[in-house]
């Protein structure tokens, strides 16, 4: 694939890690000559093997090394007015006023049913929905933490909590961490202060995964396991709810031991993960769906997909995919990210026409975030490349934009 910004991107991750080029030429199994002229932007290009095992021997996604789509323009500390009205929020001004309790007409209903449209927005990729709605969301949330009895108030600072990490994850997908650690760290303080026993786990989940996108494995790997042990000490586990954000943080650490090298470790954690998930359906849910982990037998076998790809048995990964019938509530960007693995997994292996028939549906059940995806684009490329074009190429290559 060819990126201006791969060469710098190698380089700072690699520099994250400590590692000098001989060293992750030693655990990637890529040439020094080839790290160096990628690092030294002489070649602007490589194939999705080689950038594959760089990642590998980075210990980060591959999305990571090719870099994350943008959730919506962005250029740096000066962006357009819409993410500063998104900064503002996230930290107001120094001095400034103290939230009011909101007007008569509110209610905390209406409040955390637009919260949880901002989250079933994120999950289809409609970025610019999200962002346009997030001051107002905050603010508003904020509002409520001086609105009413205290259990009122509690209330409030649940929604308020659920509305940072929600900022926080936008924040991640336009490749800005630090100041989506900022928005999570608020999200924990409003957490501590709220009713909802769950939203601290939750929103350590989400520092987790902001911390593996950042090359943090080991602190990622620590918060995960303890937030996990945490819930299970306070019996959290009897409820749909508490069990769905259990696993999710349990294979959030499997995630980053895995990237850590230590494959048995990870087996194990995602064994007992898919043990756990069939109990789901069993259990009482108290809350709305989208406000909760993402934790169902669909989901685990998805990260056990993407850990089987990720570490070179595609094989193992398209025969864990085949038959899966995903759960209604699977989310349309677990649904990308499944597809999108079973299409590197059919690449891995040479089958070119099984990669476009994955993409191909893809483009059907997820076209908006297909389109953001920068590994759909890299898959694309690749076979691209290739002498002998599949049936259907032609056309995702024009619609990603890369048959030029």
């Amino acid at each position: 694939m060819a990126n201006d910004d791969l060469g710098r991107t190698l380089r700072r991750l690699r520099r994250l890690a400590s590692l000098t080029q001989e060293e992750l030429a030693d655990r990637s199994g890529v040439s020094v000559d080839v790290i160096r002229q990628l690092e030294q932007r002489r070649k602007h290009s490589a194939r999705l093997p080689t950038l594959h095992a760089l990642a590998n021997g980075l210990g980060v996604e591959l999305t990571t090394l090719l870099g994350d789509p943008p959730a919506v323009s962005s250029s740096g500390e000066n962006d357009g007015p819409r993410f500063v009205a998104v900064r503002r929020a996230l930290m107001p001004v120094l001095w400034g006023p103290e939230p009011q309790a909101p007007g008569p007409e509110f209610t905390l209903d209406e409040l955390r049913g637009r919260i949880a449209d901002g989250w079933t927005q994120y999950h289809a990729a409609e970025f610019d929905a999200v962002m346009k709605a997030l001051p107002d969301l905050i603010a508003d949330a904020r509002s409520a933490t001086a609105w009413g009895e205290e259990h009122d108030r509690r209330a409030g600072f649940a929604a308020l909590g659920k509305a940072l990490q929600l900022a926080g994850h936008v924040a991640v997908r336009m490749g800005k961490t630090d100041l989506a650690l900022t928005s999570l760290e608020r999200a924990t303080d409003a957490a501590r202060q709220s009713s909802d026993p769950l939203l601290l786990p939750m929103v350590v989940n989400s520092i987790a995964w902001t911390y593996q996108r950042q090359g943090r494995l080991e602190d990622a790997l620590h918060i995960a396991l303890r937030a996990a042990a945490d819930m299970a000490a306070a019996g959290h586990g009897g409820t749909a709810d508490g069990l769905k954000v259990w696993g999710a943080l349990t294979m959030s650490a499997a995630t980053s031991a895995a990237r850590s090298g230590d494959y048995e470790r990870a087996a194990a954690m995602m064994e007992t993960a898919e043990k756990e998930a069939a109990r789901v359906s069993q259990l009482p849910e108290s809350g709305d769906n989208r406000m909760v982990s993402v934790f169902s037998p669909s989901s685990v076998r998805i990260e056990r997909v993407r850990l089987a790809v990720q570490y070179g048995h595609p094989h193992d990964a398209l025969a864990i995919a085949k038959g899966m019938r995903l759960s209604k509530d699977t989310p349309p960007s677990w649904r990308t990210w499944l597809l999108l693995d079973v299409a590197r997994a059919h690449t891995d292996i040479g089958d070119a026409a099984g990669a476009v028939k994955t993409l191909e549906s893809l483009r059907r059940v997820a076209p908006t975030w297909m389109q953001h995806h920068t590994l759909a684009v890299a898959i694309v490329r690749d076979l691209w490349a290739l002498p002998n074009h599949p049936t259907g190429l032609a056309a995702l290559a024009q619609f990603l934009g890369v048959d030029e």
